[in-house]
């Protein structure tokens, strides 16, 4: 997969769709969107409005 540059985390990750992100989290898409809505998870719109997650801030909700 194809790497790109997180401005939150400062280093190159792979970014992963809501779906994605879910099914490596093993929550649901909701919980994904509420670790968005509340900054836990490094999020970015597309070109085309579709949302990208940051696959390394995954880790990160389950320590806080």
């Amino acid at each position: 997969m194809k790497s790109y540059y997180c401005l939150q985390c400062t280093m190159q990750v792979e970014l992963v769709t809501i779906v994605q992100a879910s099914l490596l989290s093993q929550v649901s898409r909701k919980t994904i969107y509420n670790w968005i809505t509340q900054g836990k998870v490094h999020a970015y719109k597309t070109a085309g409005g579709h949302i990208r997650i940051c696959a390394s801030s995954l880790i990160r909700p389950y320590d806080e």
